[in-house]
């Protein structure tokens, strides 16, 4: 058996790595036991319908059911896989989510491959194939998986982090040009902030060229969504620059006014 760790790593051509939290077995059953009833529920409704077609004909009424019901098991985890980046019902509720595994964009092509092949992974039955799969592969695939080129992975709760240590210390130039701090939070979307924050809070994960080439491309990048003044910016290095962005997202004037209020 190959060895197993719960960490898949992935290396980007810059050097930098990025690790993700494999799913294992016992958390990819417990998903796919919510969505198998989600399914079975839905499989009972649709059977009503189809009795009562059986009314005109038994026959169409059996095929229609039996073609439906493989529609709606392959239907179900590529809409909800695709609509949901990844996830569905179960996985939701289990934090689990079907990624890449090169770390690249997941493709509609992979959600079909892994969903079309789930019959054979659910052989003979409660997903036997797939589980021994998953247990002797080191990056916990089912056959879906190995084919799709896909992993599950698990995301923890994550908790705040400590902004005030992470941040405070140096003078923030970008705090004397309000309006555009306004226009920074109104460019800057929900998803993008963190993408910063976490560059920051994971620094010394990084190697140090790497480093240095991943905030300077952040910090172009984040320049052209607000650009501030020459004189707000000279001076200062592109991890500085983005804490203080971080600074602006992340602890807005107000807080700054009462903190100034409490010191003083």
């Amino acid at each position: 058996m190959p060895g197993k760790t719960n960490i898949h790593q992935i290396r980007t051509p810059e050097g930098i790595v990025f690790s993700q939290l494999l799913a294992g077995p016992a958390s990819r059953f417990s998903a796919w036991l919510v969505d198998a009833v989600i399914i079975l529920i839905l499989s009972i409704i649709l059977t009503i319908v189809f009795a009562l077609l059986s009314i005109i004909s038994a026959d169409f009424a059996g095929a229609m059911g039996t073609l439906g019901y493989f529609v709606l098991s392959v239907g179900y985890g590529v809409f909800c896989e695709w609509s949901w980046r990844g996830q569905t019902i179960g996985k939701r509720m289990f934090r689990l989510r079907v990624v890449d595994a090169d770390g690249m964009r997941l493709q509609f092509n992979q959600i079909v491959m892994r969903n079309l092949l789930r019959f054979v992974d659910s052989l003979p039955a409660f997903y036997f194939i797939g589980g021994v799969t998953c247990l002797l592969n080191k990056k916990c695939q089912r056959l879906g998986d190995l084919a799709a080129n896909t992993i599950v992975i698990r995301y923890p709760i994550v908790t705040q982090p400590n902004l005030e240590q992470l941040l405070a210390g140096k003078f923030n130039s970008l705090r004397q040009y309000p309006h555009l701090e306004a226009r920074l939070r109104q460019r800057v979307s929900p998803g993008e902030a963190p993408v910063m924050l976490q560059a920051i809070m994971r620094r010394e994960e990084f190697d140090a060229d790497a480093r240095v080439e991943l905030y300077r491309e952040l910090a172009e990048y984040f320049r052209a969504r607000a650009e501030f003044p020459a004189e707000a910016t000279d001076g200062i290095t592109d991890e500085q620059y983005l804490r203080n962005l971080l600074d602006v997202l992340y602890r807005p004037r107000a807080a700054k006014k009462i903190e100034t209020a409490v010191s003083a």
